[in-house]
């Protein structure tokens, strides 16, 4: 029931980044400055770009050798997700979580979510790999500065 109710989110999301991307491109060309498109989920709460997020749970043991093995895969993947957007690295050390998302407008958050997030299927299956992690799960939210 979650993902579905995800899946309908994102998809409303899209729908009217859409709709505002037509309008904000509109006035673009009569103002030449291109503001970013907002998007309302109710009132006073606008965003204007959208995150995806890969989480998992790394083990302590064995000298964290779960957390080494999971920034490697995270290095491995980081060219491709730069190139979608902004890439951020959360660890903790009290609840073992890692965590990497990577934000973009809302504007190009739809192509990339058709593109299946990619590389999120092949950096799932290679944390999937490595002893010590647990918990793999996505998400997608608004991501806006304050």
């Amino acid at each position: 029931m979650a993902h579905a109710l995800s899946a309908k989110f994102t998809q409303s999301i899209a729908t009217r980044a859409l709709a505002n991307t037509r309008n904000t491109r509109h006035t673009a060309r009569l103002t030449t400055v291109r503001p970013m498109a907002s998007i309302t989920i109710v009132d006073g709460v606008d965003f204007t770009h959208i995150a995806r997020e890969f989480r998992c749970k790394w083990s302590a043991d064995n000298d964290k050798a779960s957390l080494a093995a999971a920034q490697k895969v995270l290095n491995k993947h980081l060219p491709a997700l730069k190139a979608k957007g902004e890439v951020q690295r959360t660890v903790c050390g009290g609840c073992l979580d890692f965590k990497v998302n990577t934000r973009l407008s809302a504007e190009d958050f739809g192509a990339w979510e058709a593109a299946g997030f990619a590389p999120e299927a092949e950096f799932l299956a290679d944390l999937a790999k490595i002893d010590g992690i647990t918990n793999i799960e996505t998400q997608t939210y608004t991501l806006m500065p304050q």
